[in-house]
Protein backbone atom coordinates (compact mmCIF):
# COMPACT_ATOMS: atom_id res chain seq x y z
CA UNK A 1 0.00 0.00 0.00
CA UNK A 2 1.72 3.14 -1.02
CA UNK A 3 -0.27 4.96 1.82
CA UNK A 4 1.23 4.98 5.39
CA UNK A 5 2.25 6.73 8.66
CA UNK A 6 4.63 9.15 8.78
CA UNK A 7 7.02 9.56 10.89
CA UNK A 8 9.44 12.56 11.77
CA UNK A 9 12.63 11.26 9.22
CA UNK A 10 9.78 11.74 6.41
CA UNK A 11 10.49 15.79 7.55
CA UNK A 12 13.06 16.42 4.50
CA UNK A 13 11.00 15.13 1.29
CA UNK A 14 7.71 16.51 3.15
CA UNK A 15 9.45 19.88 3.51
CA UNK A 16 10.50 19.75 -0.51
CA UNK A 17 7.14 19.03 -1.36
CA UNK A 18 5.72 22.08 0.99
CA UNK A 19 8.12 24.68 0.21
CA UNK A 20 6.64 25.50 -3.32
CA UNK A 21 3.12 26.08 -2.03
CA UNK A 22 4.61 28.59 0.28
CA UNK A 23 7.34 30.12 -2.06
CA UNK A 24 5.01 30.70 -5.40
CA UNK A 25 1.13 30.26 -3.98
CA UNK A 26 -1.38 31.79 -1.95
CA UNK A 27 -2.76 27.98 -0.99
CA UNK A 28 -1.04 28.61 2.45
CA UNK A 29 -0.70 31.66 4.15
CA UNK A 30 2.46 30.93 5.68
CA UNK A 31 5.25 33.26 3.74
CA UNK A 32 8.47 31.48 5.13
CA UNK A 33 9.12 27.82 4.61
CA UNK A 34 9.42 25.47 7.18
CA UNK A 35 12.82 23.32 7.05
CA UNK A 36 13.11 19.93 7.60
CA UNK A 37 13.88 20.23 11.51
CA UNK A 38 10.53 22.24 11.87
CA UNK A 39 8.82 20.17 9.98
CA UNK A 40 9.91 16.70 11.78
CA UNK A 41 8.31 18.61 15.36
CA UNK A 42 5.54 19.03 13.39
CA UNK A 43 4.70 15.49 12.69
CA UNK A 44 5.70 14.70 15.82
CA UNK A 45 3.34 17.11 17.57
CA UNK A 46 0.41 15.76 15.38
CA UNK A 47 1.05 12.35 15.69
CA UNK A 48 0.26 12.57 19.05
CA UNK A 49 -3.14 12.42 18.61
CA UNK A 50 -4.51 12.60 14.70
CA UNK A 51 -3.06 10.64 11.86
CA UNK A 52 -0.33 11.80 9.47
CA UNK A 53 -0.54 9.82 6.44
CA UNK A 54 2.51 9.98 3.56
CA UNK A 55 2.04 8.39 0.01
CA UNK A 56 5.17 6.53 -1.66
CA UNK A 57 6.06 5.35 -4.37
CA UNK A 58 9.91 3.70 -4.83
CA UNK A 59 11.01 5.18 -1.93
CA UNK A 60 9.75 8.35 -2.67
CA UNK A 61 7.09 10.52 -0.97
CA UNK A 62 4.54 11.90 -3.62
CA UNK A 63 2.70 13.83 -0.95
CA UNK A 64 1.33 13.82 2.61
CA UNK A 65 -2.12 14.33 4.38
CA UNK A 66 -3.29 14.99 8.11
CA UNK A 67 -5.75 16.45 10.54
CA UNK A 68 -5.26 18.96 13.48
CA UNK A 69 -7.67 20.71 15.79
CA UNK A 70 -9.97 23.15 13.78
CA UNK A 71 -9.84 25.51 16.78
CA UNK A 72 -8.44 25.64 20.41
CA UNK A 73 -12.11 26.14 22.20
CA UNK A 74 -13.56 22.90 24.12
CA UNK A 75 -16.77 23.12 22.22
CA UNK A 76 -15.04 22.63 18.77
CA UNK A 77 -13.20 19.32 19.50
CA UNK A 78 -15.79 17.54 17.18
CA UNK A 79 -14.22 19.18 14.62
CA UNK A 80 -10.69 19.31 12.72
CA UNK A 81 -9.20 20.72 9.95
CA UNK A 82 -7.57 18.47 7.29
CA UNK A 83 -4.43 19.07 5.34
CA UNK A 84 -2.73 18.02 1.75
CA UNK A 85 -0.23 18.24 0.11
CA UNK A 86 0.99 16.73 -2.67
CA UNK A 87 4.45 17.18 -5.06
CA UNK A 88 3.51 19.62 -8.21
CA UNK A 89 4.78 16.79 -10.31
CA UNK A 90 1.83 14.77 -9.21
CA UNK A 91 -1.34 16.85 -8.52
CA UNK A 92 -4.70 15.02 -10.34
CA UNK A 93 -2.65 11.86 -10.23
CA UNK A 94 -4.85 10.15 -7.54
CA UNK A 95 -1.95 10.95 -4.77
CA UNK A 96 -4.42 13.04 -2.79
CA UNK A 97 -7.31 10.82 -3.45
CA UNK A 98 -5.35 7.95 -1.91
CA UNK A 99 -4.45 9.69 0.75
CA UNK A 100 -7.65 11.14 2.15
CA UNK A 101 -8.98 7.00 0.89
CA UNK A 102 -6.98 6.89 4.59
CA UNK A 103 -7.56 9.79 6.08
CA UNK A 104 -10.78 10.63 6.49
CA UNK A 105 -12.71 7.05 7.50
CA UNK A 106 -9.66 7.43 10.43
CA UNK A 107 -11.11 10.53 11.33
CA UNK A 108 -14.70 9.29 11.41
CA UNK A 109 -13.68 6.40 13.52
CA UNK A 110 -11.68 8.19 16.05
CA UNK A 111 -15.36 10.33 16.43
CA UNK A 112 -15.27 13.20 14.46
CA UNK A 113 -18.53 14.90 13.66
CA UNK A 114 -16.83 17.26 10.69
CA UNK A 115 -13.51 17.81 8.69
CA UNK A 116 -12.81 21.30 7.27
CA UNK A 117 -10.48 21.92 4.57
CA UNK A 118 -9.38 25.74 4.99
CA UNK A 119 -8.18 26.70 1.26
CA UNK A 120 -6.24 29.90 0.65
CA UNK A 121 -7.78 30.87 -2.99
CA UNK A 122 -8.02 31.46 -5.79
CA UNK A 123 -7.62 27.48 -5.78
CA UNK A 124 -9.20 25.87 -8.33
CA UNK A 125 -7.70 22.25 -8.49
CA UNK A 126 -7.97 21.92 -4.70
CA UNK A 127 -11.80 23.14 -4.95
CA UNK A 128 -12.65 20.54 -7.67
CA UNK A 129 -10.82 18.07 -5.46
CA UNK A 130 -12.67 18.45 -2.02
CA UNK A 131 -15.86 18.86 -4.10
CA UNK A 132 -15.00 15.41 -5.46
CA UNK A 133 -14.19 13.94 -1.75
CA UNK A 134 -17.60 14.70 -0.53
CA UNK A 135 -16.54 18.24 0.91
CA UNK A 136 -19.27 21.27 0.61
CA UNK A 137 -18.46 25.02 0.43
CA UNK A 138 -19.39 26.03 3.43
CA UNK A 139 -18.09 29.95 3.72
CA UNK A 140 -16.06 32.25 2.46
CA UNK A 141 -13.63 34.82 3.83
CA UNK A 142 -13.02 37.22 1.10
CA UNK A 143 -9.90 39.39 1.32
CA UNK A 144 -8.72 38.22 4.60
CA UNK A 145 -4.68 37.42 3.91
CA UNK A 146 -2.13 39.53 1.69
CA UNK A 147 0.31 37.57 0.20
CA UNK A 148 2.64 37.96 -2.93
CA UNK A 149 1.61 41.49 -3.46
CA UNK A 150 -2.59 40.72 -3.23
CA UNK A 151 -5.15 39.99 -1.08
CA UNK A 152 -6.66 36.57 -0.84
CA UNK A 153 -9.60 34.85 0.37
CA UNK A 154 -10.47 31.71 2.57
CA UNK A 155 -13.00 29.20 1.54
CA UNK A 156 -14.02 26.51 4.05
CA UNK A 157 -15.02 23.57 2.74
CA UNK A 158 -16.46 20.84 5.35
CA UNK A 159 -17.45 17.18 5.05
CA UNK A 160 -19.62 15.17 7.69
CA UNK A 161 -18.23 12.39 9.40
CA UNK A 162 -20.31 11.86 12.00
CA UNK A 163 -23.97 12.95 12.08
CA UNK A 164 -23.36 15.62 14.65
CA UNK A 165 -26.75 14.72 16.11
CA UNK A 166 -27.15 15.04 20.19
CA UNK A 167 -24.07 14.23 22.14
CA UNK A 168 -21.41 11.97 20.38
CA UNK A 169 -18.50 10.90 22.36
CA UNK A 170 -15.60 13.04 22.63
CA UNK A 171 -13.20 12.20 19.88
CA UNK A 172 -10.34 9.68 20.90
CA UNK A 173 -6.46 9.90 19.74
CA UNK A 174 -6.05 8.09 16.05
CA UNK A 175 -3.36 5.21 18.49
CA UNK A 176 -6.55 4.65 20.50
CA UNK A 177 -8.83 3.83 17.50
CA UNK A 178 -6.03 1.71 15.43
CA UNK A 179 -5.91 -0.12 18.82
CA UNK A 180 -9.44 -0.47 19.17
Amino acid sequence: MPVRLATPMDAPQLAEIYRPYVEYTCFTFETEAPNAGVFAQRIAQTLAFFPYFVFEEEGRVLGYAYAHRFHERAAFDWSCETSVYVDCRHRQGGVGHALYGRLLPALGRMGFAKAYAVLGCPNPISERFHLAEGFALEAELPDVGFKHGAWHSVKYFALTLNQPAGPLARPRAYKEEQEA
